[in-house]
């Protein structure tokens, strides 16, 4: 008799705790499922809002982009595998190339990572536009371009690169434009094309969004700065100012 009492109390607890491991798995997916949800909606608003906020100063039309005198060309990889060409980079250069040949810049300041002896995105970005046949005088490079951030604090602090206007992708030129104005900096973007397979890269933006704003936030400065290096004055707009002289 007492092995039946036992029994008959037993199999009821293990019934409530098994009904209490299920709500409690289910309660625990339904969070995770909201908190997924909203997580997925802010970034969807950061990135629509900071693609607003610099809209403007945006371009697609080379006839309607401005005069500047400096060109920020934000470096990349030149391949993506070995012997596999980076779109995102050819394109970038023939940008710049564009930009330049139509008087639209003077100068071109190439700005990217340099981390190893093999590995040197400036000096890649300035022997391209040299086969293209731009000229060295008109190339400077920027070592210490390893991040956005850097590279445009580093194109006004250092180089005094100002007005300028950045060369890349229109998802990269709204976080370089965003963290331009942040600053103080006077710079517009011309939109060099996109490949076709950008649609994961601008998922990944949406986090670099994220981390841009949090350094933004923390007053993160670039890796290197130093003494400034001015780039030259700018030609077109001496050349002006001698014929109006005469």
């Amino acid at each position: 008799m007492p092995s039946l009492i036992s029994r008959t109390i037993t199999l009821p607890a293990a019934k409530v705790r098994s009904i209490l491991a299920i709500f409690s798995l289910k309660r625990f997916i339904g969070i995770l499922a909201i908190g997924s949800t909203a997580f997925i909606v802010l970034l969807t608003a950061i990135d629509q809002m900071i693609a607003y906020y610099v809209k403007d100063a945006i371009y697609t039309d080379l006839s309607r982009l401005p005069y500047r005198p400096y060109g920020l060309l934000l470096g990349t990889s030149k391949y993506v595998a070995k012997g596999t060409p980076n779109t995102f980079y050819t394109n970038r250069i023939y940008a710049a190339d564009t930009l330049f040949k139509r008087q639209k810049i003077d100068y071109l300041l190439l700005s990217g990572d340099n981390r190893t002896l093999q590995y040197n995105e400036p000096r890649t970005m300035a022997r391209d536009l040299r086969k293209l046949g731009i000229s060295d005088e008109f190339l400077f490079p920027d070592y210490a371009g390893f991040r956005t951030l850097d590279s445009i604090i580093r194109a006004k602090e250092i180089f005094r690169a100002e007005p300028m206007t950045i060369i890349t992708q229109r998802f990269h030129c709204e976080r370089a434009l965003f963290i331009a104005k942040y600053h103080h900096i006077d710079a517009v973007c011309f939109v060099a094309d996109s490949p076709y397979s950008a649609s994961v890269t601008r998922v990944r933006e949406s986090f670099a969004r994220i981390l841009m704003l949090w350094e933004l936030f923390r007053e993160k400065r670039p890796h290197f700065l130093g003494s400034p290096e001015p780039l030259p004055p700018p030609i077109q707009r001496a050349t002006l100012s001698q014929s109006s002289e005469q």
